[in-house]
């Protein structure tokens, strides 16, 4: 099946960008990969005549990285330029974890970060993360730009909260704060590079020799991206050990919704997101410098420091 016909722009500005989503009133996508929308294109799944490539534009190709701001990512950084980076590998290990499991390698030397956000699929590898460590996302229309928190971003399944004639320009994820840890962990469908069945990012905050705050975000058991806020109030000021892992873990399920489909059951979704957030949470912890007693019960650590 061939691609319908549209018209094609690749403006050099971003005013020039913005200016064209407005001017289609809604009939216009944007892609700097295209390796989801593409596809979809061809399957006749989504319709657009217009489509604007952002590839030009020189500001949006920029990473930078400040102690004191955090991470920047431009809209068309590429999962692999991100790899990249020895900040990223250094300050974010958990982004970098999950930017690596996203998908192929071909996919990543052409798929951008912006993108996996821009889906709005429920099981984007790299918004949980995202989403614990508190990031915003930069919006640009002819209005002006506007922050909004990536928690905010996320309406339902392919559903986000993008007006038709805005442009997500940059992504801006907080400082690594002290005493802090933070984890990725999928569990694919089938092969390491299928759409994740189950994944989750994770916050552990050290307070002394205990977990003083924690943030557990669950995606693909949902219709977006879920916050477990009852099992991150439980690991408010505790002590962590195993028993209070299994516990954590199995309330972190119980807030879950997941849906039976093609990749997976919802009973077993449930049961592994359980499984998935005791072993992120030992990860996170160990990075944030805490020892966990029984960890092998709950899950192995990995290296890396945040």
């Amino acid at each position: 099946m061939s691609l319908p016909h549209f018209a094609y722009f690749a403006p050099r500005t971003l005013d020039e960008a913005v200016a064209l989503l407005a001017s289609a009133r809604g009939r216009a996508r944007v892609f700097a990969g295209g390796t989801d929308l593409l596809p979809r294109l061809e399957k006749r799944l989504v319709r657009a005549e217009t489509l604007v490539d952002l590839k030009r534009i020189p500001e949006l190709r920029s990473i930078s990285f400040d102690k004191t701001s955090g991470l920047t990512i431009g809209a068309t950084v590429r999962l692999a330029d991100l790899l990249e980076v020895p900040e990223v590998q250094r300050y974010y290990p958990a982004m970098a974890d999950a930017a690596s499991q996203t998908a192929t390698v071909q996919i990543r030397n052409m798929g951008t970060l912006a993108g996996n956000v821009c889906n709005g699929s429920p099981c984007a590898d790299c918004a949980p993360v995202l989403i614990a460590r508190g990031a915003h996302l930069a919006l640009r229309s002819p209005r002006g730009e506007r922050l909004l928190p990536i928690g905010e971003f996320f309406k339902g399944p392919g559903d986000i909260a993008l007006e038709p004639d805005e442009l997500l320009v940059r992504i801006h994820v907080p400082p690594p704060p002290p005493f802090t840890g933070f984890a990725f962990a999928k569990l694919p469908a089938r092969t390491h590079v299928d759409v994740s069945a189950v994944n989750v990012g994770v916050m552990v905050v050290r307070k002394g020799q205990a977990c003083g705050e924690a943030r557990i975000v669950l995606g693909a058991v949902g219709p977006i991206p879920l916050r477990a806020h009852k099992a991150e109030a439980r690991l408010a000021d505790v002590t962590l050990g195993a028993n209070l892992l299994q516990e954590v873990g199995q309330l972190a399920a119980s807030e879950t919704k997941p849906i039976d489909d093609v990749r997976s059951s919802a009973a077993y979704r449930r049961a592994m997101a359980a499984v998935l957030v005791r072993r992120a949470l030992v990860v996170a912890a160990t990075r944030a410098g805490l020892t966990v007693p029984g960890a092998a019960a709950a899950g192995d650590p990995t290296g890396g420091s945040e």
